[in-house]
């Protein structure tokens, strides 16, 4: 989907060259004063006779209005035009342009009072709108949509939003694109391949380690978890550089389980399927590796994938196993099911040769996470005030919301074991919780934060696939954080004056 950016007066959107016109109309917008349009007038007589409902999301379809160009004009209400009702209102009105006909789509934001704020989450919706999974179904119809121009009050104030809108559209559609594919057809080595691509990419370095290379780091949970299958895992190591050398980087890990089938704790058959989605963590990495690479954000980025499949044949780990980390902390496997925090706990050791300013792990990684916050927030874990309020404000920019969950000590009581430094699991209660303790385990000294998106990565049922989160709030995050970074210089000149005039 090819999107362009404009200024754009109702006059000037009535001779639009387009096949659709999706008009967003906040509640009480007053177009009384606005130059004389046939588009003015329309939502002038629907306002008049009551036929457009106020209420974000709420919809008159039109066909061959007089005097506009377009064959379809869809008069939606944005509500209070905040980014929800935003999203809400382009959804709806994408809803009703599923026509044939319809390839270019012109939509107009300059009724909105912050028009230029709304760019990003208008793109998105009509992205989302449009998504249709094609690589292993060649029967499915892709989005017939193909160009969206975007129509504004001022196209250069909106010149960064629509930049940032763009990158994200690459990274999501990417990070879906991943984790809708069948296990067979996004394996391990096929990740790697993906990363590599990527790795092609302007300031992005890809490198790819087998198991004989990990092996030798010594990451013996790692290994544990991939030796039940005959496909090899990979660890993926990418590197963003946009700022200087000296800057420390950001670290994303992201869960790579290609497929989960429990190993020796065996799931339930029902719903296995869903498990190709385990490497959602992964996927979301991939993603906004995918947006830096459009974005060229000032900031220095690392993602690590730790992938491999979780299978149960005969060389598999067993309950009871006892496994020696990177850390060369040793782990008893009560559960070979809760085998996510044993590939990432050997990639948050390997994490802390960067010397981070931050890091992140993403993992689809506890049901228990799903029955505390379902399928609207991402679970989020840190001991650090200032890094957990920084991802809880990224979320909320970017409409891909978090909620903090507690990390209280007493919740690490059932790790403890009479065999090793720790088990693997500690029961049902507070499954999420006791998860993200034992990844603590691995942190040490790091600034460290831990999104469990188990209830959000993927949905269910009729609408089955991938939603590309947390791709919108970790770019946000990295937008932010090149923002600090960017400001850090000038503090520390400041910092070095003040010192000088006080000798």
């Amino acid at each position: 989907m090819d999107f362009e950016l404009k200024s754009l007066s109702h006059q000037q959107a009535t001779r639009l060259p387009v096949d659709a016109l999706l008009v967003l109309v906040p509640d009480g917008a007053d177009v009384s004063g606005t130059a004389d349009a046939a588009l003015v007038s329309l939502i002038r007589e629907a306002n008049r006779r009551g036929d457009l409902e106020p209420g974000a999301g709420k919809a008159l379809s039109c066909y061959r209005p007089q005097d506009i160009k377009a064959s379809w004009v869809v008069l939606v209400r944005s509500g209070d035009g905040s980014a929800s009702a935003v999203r809400k209102a382009v959804l709806a009105g994408m809803g009703l342009l599923k026509q044939p006909g319809v390839k270019k789509l012109g939509l107009l934001l300059g009724l909105l009072d912050q028009d230029a704020l709304a760019v990003r989450v208008a793109m998105m919706a009509c992205a989302d709108a449009t998504y249709c999974f094609t690589t292993t179904k060649p029967s499915a119809k892709a989005r017939t949509i193909s160009q969206v121009v975007l129509g504004v009050s001022d196209a250069a104030a909106a010149r960064a939003e629509f930049a940032a809108g763009k990158a994200l559209f690459a990274g999501v559609e990417l990070a879906k694109e991943w984790a809708n594919r069948p296990a067979n057809h996004a394996t391990p080595s096929m990740l790697a391949d993906a990363a590599r691509k990527l790795g092609r990419k302007p300031g992005i370095r890809t490198e790819v380690l087998g198991p004989k290379e990990v092996a030798a780091l010594g990451m013996g949970a790692f290994l544990a978890v991939a030796q039940g299958s005959a496909e090899p895992l990979r660890f993926i190591v990418m590197h963003y550089s946009g700022a200087a050398k000296t800057s420390a980087p950001v670290v994303l890990v992201g869960k790579g389980i290609t497929f989960d089938t429990g190993g020796i704790s065996i799931k339930p058959a029902a719903e296995m399927d869903e498990m190709k989605f385990d490497m959602g963590g992964a996927a979301s990495v991939l993603g906004t590796f995918a947006a830096l690479a459009e974005l060229q954000p000032a900031i220095n980025v690392v993602g690590l994938i730790p992938s491999c499949e979780n299978m149960p044949d005969g060389l598999a780990v067993k309950p009871g196993d006892v496994v020696t980390s990177m850390s060369g902390q040793t782990i008893e496997v009560l559960n070979t099911d809760a085998e996510g925090r044993l590939i990432l706990c050997d990639a948050l050791t390997y994490a802390a040769r960067f010397k981070p300013r931050s890091v992140i792990d993403i993992a689809t990684l506890t049901g228990a996470c799903v029955i505390a916050l379902g399928a609207v927030r991402s679970g989020l874990f840190s001991a650090r005030n200032e890094l957990a309020q920084a991802l809880g404000q990224a979320g909320d920019q970017s409409l891909d919301l978090c909620w903090r969950m507690p990390l209280d000590d007493e919740y690490a009581e059932g790790l403890k074991s009479n065999f090793a430094d720790m088990g693997n699991v500690a029961g049902r209660a507070g499954g999420a919780i006791t998860a993200a303790k034992f990844l603590q385990k691995f942190t040490a000294d790091l600034p460290w934060a831990h999104l469990d998106i188990a209830g959000t990565a993927w949905k269910s049922g009729t609408a089955k696939g991938a939603t590309g989160r947390p791709v919108p709030l970790l770019l946000q995050y990295l937008i932010n954080e090149a923002g600090v970074v960017a400001k850090a210089p000038a503090r520390a000149a400041k910092a070095t004056v003040k010192a000088a005039r006080q000798k």
